[in-house]
């Protein structure tokens, strides 16, 4: 059964609303039992930055997800050293699990890593499906040596993680990722949060290799800044992601990396990234997608090794609307684009500002750019040809205007549109 036939089926009911904080109880949806507010403190959690709290917060998590009901769990302030990974496995446990909300909230609760090994700090695995998961208000401070700050793993078929979302959140200093999600983990948010100096990527999102597919995931407001590698990446060929209002800067390569394409970037900023180039020259854009995106009033800002705001090898369709592209120092040639393609590809640019490199003879259609007018492919084989009703439009090698009613097969295919 796929996600959507998921929705079909009809087998799973919403919750109505998020209780509040304070309430004792919490209302679980009808079939799923009774459900509690649960206090890491009472399982032993000091969070008094010397005990090592790795023991009592397992043990919270375990009795938060024992699958007993809806949860939340509240992990009060404080900084809770922790030297091993905390893991939550969620296991098919009957018609429960996919019912029931689990909530685990720590605003105030900093997870300090003194893992070595390269594991990860805190670890959720689905073999089941789960939804209405949400964790809200944690900080995760690494030290270097972890894996992933906090991982996402559903990377096998039938089972599924959605209808989830995490907020608030800051996660620093691992040695891998900040947040990783990769499988059938999908329709879900992350909200208001700062992946920062992480050695690899602020973010990764991929496809499962094994089975499961990422997709409908939307991130907010959300800074991706001074990563080792990339400030976000979709990898195994994901590309059903939105960033909306995010803010990119300062990482090692590109602020987002994505090799097959990304579904929208909305109102997103990219500033200095490519800090690992030795300089403006060796350094590369903000953006780096192939295939197809569409990205609306974003903007890049460079004064050191950030080029372009996107560079893309385009075989489907890119569209750029109200974006931007300045910088000044070293980057004071930033530009907004460089674009290629492998023939098949378009581009469409509206409103935009700062310039665009196109490799090759790919010819993106503009409008309103720096020089105001339009712009169209000029050569018979472009992909954006002025095309007038059933008549196309070309400009010969010889620099002669030619007309034809359809598609142009050569150069000089068509009549001579005046003298």
């Amino acid at each position: 059964m796929n996600r959507r036939e998921l929705f079909a089926a009809g087998a799973i009911t919403m919750l109505a609303a998020e209780p509040a904080l304070a309430a004792d109880r919490w209302g679980p949806p009808p079939g799923s039992g009774h459900g509690h507010l649960l206090s890491a403190a009472d399982f032993g959690a000091k969070g008094d930055g010397m005990t090592d709290d790795s023991a009592a917060l397992q043990k919270a998590l375990d009795a938060t997800f024992d699958g007993a009901g809806a949860k939340v769990l509240v992990i009060p302030p404080g900084v809770y050293n922790v030297s091993r990974t905390l893991t939550v496995d969620f296991r098919p446990r009957g018609k429960e699990q996919p019912t029931r909300q689990t909530v685990i909230r720590g605003q105030g609760a900093v997870l300090r890593s003194s893992i070595n090994d390269g594991s990860n700090v805190f670890e959720i695995a689905s073999h089941a499906t789960t939804r209405y998961l949400l964790i809200d208000g944690l900080s995760v401070q690494g030290n270097g040596q972890e894996g992933h700050g906090l991982s996402l793993d559903c990377n096998r078929e039938r089972a599924y993680i959605y209808n989830f979302c995490i907020r608030d959140l800051v996660v620093q200093g691992c040695g891998g990722d900040g947040l990783r999600m990769i499988g059938n983990i999908f329709e879900g948010q992350v909200f208001n949060s700062y992946f920062r100096d992480n050695k690899a990527n602020g973010v990764t999102m991929g496809h499962g290799p094994d089975g499961g597919i990422l997709s409908a995931v939307h991130v907010f407001g959300c800074v991706f800044g001074g990563n080792g590698v990339h400030g976000a990446a979709l990898i195994n060929k994901a590309t059903d992601v939105a960033f909306h209002g995010c803010y990119f800067l300062l990482n090692g390569a590109f602020g987002l990396s994505a090799s097959y394409g990304v579904t929208l970037l909305s109102n997103c900023g990219f500033e200095n990234n490519h800090m690992k180039a030795d300089s403006f020259a060796d350094g590369d854009a903000g953006v780096q997608l192939q295939v197809f995106g569409t990205l609306v009033g974003c903007t890049a800002y460079s004064i050191y090794k950030q080029t372009h705001l996107v560079r893309g090898f385009i075989t489907n369709h890119l569209v750029l609307v109200g974006c931007t592209a300045a910088g000044g120092g070293q980057a004071k040639g930033v530009r907004l684009a460089k674009l290629q393609s492998n023939g098949r590809g378009k581009a469409t640019i509206v409103g935009c500002q700062g310039g665009v490199d196109a490799v090759g003879p790919f010819e993106p259609a503009q409008f309103g750019e720096d020089r105001g007018g339009a712009r169209f492919g000029a050569q018979w084989n472009s992909t954006s040809l002025v095309r007038l009703g059933d008549y196309s439009l070309w400009v010969d090698r010889s620099g002669k205007l030619r007309i034809k009613n359809g598609d142009p097969t050569s150069d000089g295919d068509g009549a001579v549109v005046g003298t």
